[in-house]
């Protein structure tokens, strides 16, 4: 069962989706007539999925998406009568993992919430390993550099150098990326 924070403006069609969710087998965490302070309110309320039903969300609404996905990311659907194809591109791009023309029919509440949950979590995976991959390239690129600097200041070969490194690394207990920055750091005032 997932929490799910209902979004809108009407009140007739909010108790109509919330209704469908429970038929769905879903907990209504909050309804709410607006997207404003949507980021206090996912600290608040800590739903599992956001549903958003609209004629056509508003760029204060795809704004304060985007600053509630960088923060708090949460799977976002957006229920919508109209479909222009810059207002969904901006949808995805605040981070709506769906967007269904045409409003909501209620027989398609579950399999559209498990599609925007399945497409979320691989959208997470993905900007994980994509963290992991630029940190990774970042910490390789300081101990190129601290290898340089061992090599120029210390006549050594490549080899030497990396051995030097990791040797002070481990010494002082530190990650080698950690250690070569310091070593950056301090050839800044030595040489």
């Amino acid at each position: 069962m997932l929490r799910v924070l209902v979004i809108d403006e009407s009140r007739s069609r909010a108790a109509e989706l919330c209704a469908g969710l429970a038929l769905a087998g879903h907990q209504v965490a909050a309804v709410l007539g607006s997207a404003a302070d949507l980021t206090a309110e996912i600290e608040a309320l800590r739903p599992d999925i956001i549903l958003i039903e609209t004629d056509s969300p508003s760029r204060d609404t795809l704004e304060n998406l985007a600053v509630m996905n960088a923060a708090m990311p949460r799977p976002v659907i957006i229920f919508a009568r109209e479909g222009e194809p810059d207002t969904i591109r901006a949808a995805v791009k605040a981070g709506v993992a769906a967007y269904v023309v045409d409003g909501l029919d209620p027989a398609r509440l579950k399999p559209v919430i498990d599609v925007a949950v399945a497409h979320f979590e691989e959208h997470q995976a993905t900007k994980a390993e994509l963290a992991a991959a630029t940190k990774k390239l970042s910490e390789r690129k300081l101990i190129e550099r601290a290898k340089g600097i061992l090599m120029k200041s210390r006549q050594l070969d490549e080899e030497a150098a990396y051995a030097a490194l990791r040797k002070l690394a481990m010494e002082r207990s530190k990650p080698l990326a950690q250690v070569a920055q310091d070593l950056i750091d301090m050839a800044k005032y030595l040489l």
